[in-house]
């Protein structure tokens, strides 16, 4: 397992051998709302995958039951994951092609603006995502053209070739119109179906949250939580958590941002400190200035008045000359 960061106490679960990460006694998912789902409804004992034994709690009437204690510790773990990472600036792709699980990718995806994949997962994604940026780009491209009209203007077979190419990548590529990078971790409903996704995932190195069913392989599964990845209402509780995960980590990425003073504030106090600071040096160099001119001024009508003193007796000699 990888290291996560933001979780904040260990317990060691000894069913599993394995400290568990956990914090507080936050209820993510219920048990009575698994039980509700299916979640604990795993594949007919002939069908299972021996590697996730340590996850069945019993067997009946042909079938495994999945141990929903485990289920609900290995979601907490992973539900703290995601909306950490998140909060940290990581983003996450949902993936699942099944037919059953395709409108719940996509509505839960878009709810929490997360990245998606519910149609087809096209080899390259993670390792070769430049090859795939351009024809993200070529798809927006031909959406601009038919926007502006410009198709209306083309041969009647070239526009209809365009379309029709245009919307076989919608089909593929929307999901990930607005990814920029590579994610920084990956929600998978049945690892088995989606093998291609998550070899390059792990090839990648980029974590994976996925459903994992009692005939899937755990090994790959970076976080996993098991539980039934058939059942509609089983995937859309869990994809639905996941989702909620996301969105509380842009939450609290927002109140970060929020309370953080950015670099414009920073500048305008710097401004005002310089601002004030210049007042004050201004009054104190005219303080200092009016102290310097005032005995230069006493100074000044001292010598006037001896001036006027010395004046005087050749006035009185130049009157009297005058006056014989």
């Amino acid at each position: 397992m990888r290291w996560i960061a933001g979780i904040t106490a260990f317990r060691y679960t000894p069913s599993l051998r394995v400290w568990d990460i956990w914090e507080g006694d936050v209820d993510v998912l219920t048990m009575k709302e698994l039980l509700e789902t299916g979640v604990h409804f795993g594949h007919r004992t002939r069908k299972w995958n021996p590697k996730m034994a340590r996850y069945i709690f019993t067997e009946r009437k042909g079938i495994h039951i999945i141990d929903l204690e485990q289920t609900v510790d290995l979601f907490r773990k992973a539900y703290y994951f995601v909306r950490d990472t998140v909060a940290n600036g990581g983003e996450i792709v949902f993936v699942g092609t099944k037919k059953q699980v395709q409108a719940t990718i996509a509505e839960e995806a878009q709810r929490c603006g997360a990245h998606y994949v519910n149609r087809r997962w096209l080899g390259g994604t993670l390792t070769n995502f430049g090859t795939v940026k351009l024809s993200i780009e070529t798809m927006k491209k031909m959406e601009a053209m038919i926007e502006d009209g410009t198709i209306d203007h083309m041969p009647n077979k070239e526009a209809s070739r365009l379309r029709r190419r245009l919307a076989k990548l919608q089909r593929n590529l929307d999901g990930l119109r607005n990814m920029e990078k590579k994610p920084a971790m990956m929600f998978v409903i049945d690892p088995d179906s989606e093998d291609i996704a998550v070899h390059e995932a792990n090839l990648a190195s980029v974590p994976i949250i996925a459903i994992v069913d009692t005939n899937c392989d755990p090994d790959p599964i970076d976080f996993l939580i098991p539980g039934n990845d058939d059942a509609i209402k089983a995937t859309k509780l869990i994809t639905a958590r996941i989702a909620d995960a996301v969105l509380e980590g842009r939450e609290g990425r927002q109140d970060a941002v929020e309370t953080a003073p950015t670099s414009t504030d920073a500048e305008e106090e710097e401004g005002e400190k310089a601002e004030a600071s210049a007042e004050e040096d201004a009054d104190a160099s005219a303080e200092s200035a009016t102290e310097d001119e005032e005995p230069e001024t006493e100074d000044v009508a001292e010598d006037a008045s001896d001036a006027a003193e010395e004046a005087e007796p050749a006035k009185i000699v130049a009157d009297e000359a005058d006056a014989e």
